[in-house]
């Protein structure tokens, strides 16, 4: 199945992204993996250091209890008890169990909102990008310089990795962008391109129903809103491939509209901006993003 009227600007677009598939992958979930994808971002290493001090204090607050817990049962067991204690109230307990909870609670309050204050704060930006979510694709308006295109998943329609490769004409349109049974399902035809070390605001909307635009390496999840504009922002330090997905269920296709974002060297991005403009700018923006605006 094959999506929208710019479908035929395929062949521009595998140029624009030719360097993807021998670019390093450093942003993609791994087989078997259970914790966060290596931070790219600031933000997202603060995000991962909030989770593993939060740990700590999860582990600490289980271990106590599970510890009064052992010593209730070895010490005041009928056995060991056979005449219950009868009184009702202890007053230093009591203030205690009330104290060491808010003690514990300002303690997670403080980094929680020093995290929120960064996360919903954008700085001076150095550019800006607009995302609309679209039943099942994502369109990417890089304002300044009046360019618009749309982001399809390498493959949609096919059922699995295997099934596409056994299409031919599917089987050489995936090697072209360098699809491999790792990246099955988070390869799209264009990416987001973005220079590595600067600001990037990131304006995220819909055109039909909630999506989310979410890249777990750069600690950023936004929900698209139809008729709602909203805002987040991420600096990417390392050169690579990251890749998200829409993160908020939207219909039946939700598992087929990936996210890919290419960071590079500033020459690098310069040439690949020269060369999109030639493509994309001073193309009418699609209908879904006029609609979102």
């Amino acid at each position: 199945m094959r999506f929208g009227m710019f479908r035929a600007m395929a062949g521009a677009a595998a140029a624009l992204v030719a360097g993807q598939a021998s670019a390093q992958q450093v942003g993609a979930p791994t087989p078997g993996g259970i914790g966060f994808q290596s931070a790219a971002t600031e933000l997202a290493g603060d995000l991962q250091w909030l989770d593993g001090f939060m740990l700590l204090i999860m582990t600490a607050i289980v271990i106590l209890v599970t510890g009064l817990l052992i010593y209730v049962i070895r010490n005041f067991s009928a056995e060991k008890n056979a005449t219950p204690a009868r009184f009702t109230h202890n007053s230093l307990i009591e203030v205690l169990w009330t104290a060491v909870p808010v003690l514990i609670l300002v303690v997670i309050a403080i980094p929680s909102l020093q995290l929120l204050d960064e996360q919903v704060n954008v700085p001076e930006a150095d550019m800006t990008i607009k995302a609309t979510g679209n039943q099942w694709f994502w369109t990417y308006e890089y304002p300044d310089e009046e360019m618009v295109f749309d982001a399809y998943m390498i493959g949609y329609g096919f059922s699995s990795y295997d099934a596409a490769m056994a299409d031919p004409d599917m089987a050489e349109e995936m090697e072209e962008y360098g699809v491999t049974r790792e990246n099955w399902l988070l390869q799209t035809d264009t990416a987001v391109v973005v220079p590595i070390g600067k600001v990037v605001r990131m304006q995220v909307t819909a055109s039909d129903v909630i999506h989310s635009w979410t890249v777990p390496a750069f600690g950023v999840k936004m929900d698209g809103i139809p008729g709602r504009l909203n805002e987040t922002w991420f600096k990417v330090e390392e050169p690579g491939i990251y890749y998200g997905q829409c993160s908020e269920l939207c219909g039946k296709d939700h598992a087929y509209m990936p996210i890919t974002v290419r960071a590079v060297p500033q020459e690098e991005y310069d040439a690949w901006l020269e060369e999109a403009i030639e493509t994309y700018a001073g193309r009418p923006a699609s209908i879904t993003v006029a609609a979102a605006e």
